[in-house]
């Protein structure tokens, strides 16, 4: 029996222009109205959650940045966040440069986004932002819930393998996106499962009660943990290969295709 549906976003179900199907609205609206538990589980901040405002509403709690942030959709508030320190980055910083001179950093805090020389695309809006200083005792205060890291010459499986295995001792390290060469690192206990853990324990929900649907090497942890875990047809490798199943592709609204099967 499924209690809970948890769902990555981009590529799962958020489609490149950053929208939701209604297709994919309505099955998600009837598992909610079958009694089924419904969590977003993203690598977005939680300020960048409109695909979700504008197809829900203010529906449910979304766990945001892999894992760090635990966020009420519905009362606009962040529940619980597990941040890492700015002497943590600093040194993955040393480290990630040592094999990528050219790389470039930002951190996700709390309160916004912190950006370094050269990390964002000419004139390509982020929204809100400051000059990242891992320096400055603000950033501390703040807590960074995700350091990143961008080379923009090499493929992003070829970074991952370069720097993860001097870093997975310091943080939690992943990728998210076909199309840039971006590193997403937390905490070194944090990925999203352990949250949905958390989550899912203080409803008194087990794994095997839970389905998950996700796309991208950030998923992995969280398609292992989920007792029914779907990759997307379209998604990364690594998640087709650690998922018991496949989902069909998001243009095919694969998610929903699944949904609809299990309601019926």
């Amino acid at each position: 029996m499924i209690k809970l549906i948890a769902s990555d976003l981009d590529g799962t179900i958020v489609d490149r222009e950053g929208n939701i199907s209604e297709r994919t609205r309505r099955a998600f609206l009837d598992a909610r109205d079958a009694g089924i538990h419904i969590v977003f589980v993203t690598g977005r901040p939680f300020r960048w959650l409109t695909p979700i405002v504008e197809a829900f509403g203010g529906m449910g709690t979304v766990i945001c940045s892999n894992g760090a942030v635990l966020y009420d959709l519905e009362q606009d508030r962040v529940i619980w966040s597990r941040t890492l320190t700015a002497a943590t980055a600093k040194q993955a910083e040393q480290i990630i440069l040592e094999h990528e001179p050219n790389a470039a950093f930002a951190a996700e805090t709390t309160r916004g986004l912190h950006l370094g020389a050269n990390f964002a695309e000419q004139n390509r809006t982020l929204g809100s932002q400051s000059v990242l200083d891992l320096n400055s005792e603000a950033i501390d205060q703040e807590g960074i819930v995700k350091f990143l890291a961008r080379s923009k010459s090499l493929p992003i499986d070829d970074f991952y393998a370069a720097v993860a295995p001097e870093l997975t001792q310091l943080l939690s390290v992943t990728h998210s996106a076909f199309g840039v060469s971006l590193l997403e690192m937390a905490h070194v206990d944090i990925h999203k499962a352990t949250t949905l853990d958390v989550y899912c324990r203080e409803l008194g929900i087990s794994a095997d009660e839970v389905m998950a649907f996700g796309d991208m090497p950030n998923d992995l942890e969280m398609l292992e943990y989920a007792g029914h875990g779907y990759a997307m047809a379209s998604g990364h490798p690594l998640a087709l290969a650690t998922a018991q199943h496949t989902a069909d592709t998001i243009e095919a609204d694969g998610v929903a295709q699944v949904i609809e099967k299990l309601l019926k």
